[in-house]
């Protein structure tokens, strides 16, 4: 059964939840008079062990007053049950036997116990105590309720920040993504082309440069309207970027109808293959192009430019070489690569001679 001592205050003081397990109703009914007069503390009794473990988890005590000797079951079974109990195990448990032997003690406390009292205990002794473990257990409790929580929300904001992590990427890969072809756009193929032009100085490598344009993109344009000819950029953009194999090359979107193919540690065989291979991919496409002067389907002109950089060169020189390799494609007749000449670089200014001029005499 199961009875409060007295009715609990209402001034906001914790309650104390005893459960006394005890087949003597003699016990039980001194220990709850010492306990009656006590607004904080509700006595519980159990007298059947059998029933021990579901009452405790019905009422949830703060202790447990537990018997030694029990006709049925042995006191120390008892406290292991409730030690191996997910719900229980942390619940202070004070043995209380008829005698004080210093080996019956050390196998409580072995197993597991709080405490350990010879019945019938002092009065103020046993509240002390009771009060003593209580506060130690809730606080104890409210400790780990805290961490659980603190666990809970370090969880979720390693959830918040792993989605705010994937968000920034994402919108870093859609800052550097042109919004019409979905490859690289011009600010990423700078700060790409910077990158890769400071690594390659370090390591005196090769790196090549393609720029391609539409061949009468214009006349396309006008005949089949500009949302096929936004179609025929995203075609061409994705046959540019496909043709790439390496990690570290980069088809970019330059600017209206060009795009631009950087090829990190590339030399002019390697970027002049890469440029067949460009030119035989938009082929392939056979987008239909009935205003285009060359051919009936839409082809590509390209310019191609290697450099291994030094301090007399810069970026904007090895772009400067491609796009007048371009210029000759198209002179040439279109649909065609031309290799830059390394010659047409622009010479770094030589320091004036000083003139020695004689004072008159």
């Amino acid at each position: 059964m199961s009875k409060p001592a007295a009715d609990p205050p209402d001034n906001g003081e914790e309650i104390y939840d005893i459960l006394l397990v005890d087949d003597q109703p003699i016990i039980a009914e001194a220990i709850k008079r010492m306990l009656v007069t006590e607004p904080d503390m509700r006595f519980h009794y159990c007298q059947a062990s059998d029933r021990a473990l579901q009452l405790a988890h019905e009422i949830q005590p703060t202790v447990i007053l537990q018997d030694l000797v029990m006709p049925d079951t042995d006191g120390m079974q008892l406290l292991a049950a409730y030690r191996n109990d997910a719900a229980l195990s942390e619940v202070p448990v004070v043995i209380l036997s008829t005698k004080e032997d210093p080996h019956d003690k050390s196998a409580a406390f072995a197993a597991g116990a709080s405490d350990y009292l010879v019945k019938i205990p002092d009065r103020i002794e046993l509240i002390a105590r009771i009060r003593a473990h209580s506060r130690s257990y809730l606080s104890q409790k409210q400790r780990d309720e805290l961490l659980q929580e603190i666990k809970i929300v370090h969880e979720q904001l390693k959830a918040v920040y792993a989605q705010l992590h994937q968000s920034h990427q994402e919108l870093e890969k859609l800052s550097c993504m042109d919004g019409l072809t979905g490859i690289s756009n011009r600010r990423h193929f700078d700060t790409y082309f910077s990158q890769e032009w400071l690594r390659a100085l370090r390591e005196k490598i090769s790196t090549s440069l393609i720029l391609v344009d539409i061949d009468y993109f214009k006349l396309y344009n006008d005949h089949y309207g500009h949302q096929a000819g936004d179609l025929c950029l995203q075609a061409i953009a994705q046959a540019l970027a496909d043709t790439l194999q390496r990690p570290g090359d980069l088809a970019a979107r330059y600017g209206g109808e060009e795009f631009v193919v950087l090829l990190p540690y590339t030399d002019a065989k390697g970027a002049e293959n890469i440029a067949k291979q460009l030119l035989d991919t938009v082929k392939k496409l056979a987008v239909a192009h009935a205003q285009s002067p060359i051919d009936a389907h839409v082809t590509i002109s390209l310019g191609v430019a290697t450099l291994t950089p030094d301090s007399s060169v810069a970026p904007s020189d090895l772009v400067q070489i491609a796009d007048t390799a371009l210029y000759q494609a198209k002179e040439q007749g279109r649909n065609r690569y031309v290799l830059a000449d390394i010659s047409l670089l622009p010479k770094a200014p030589r320091p004036k001679a000083k003139v020695k001029t004689r004072k008159p005499r």
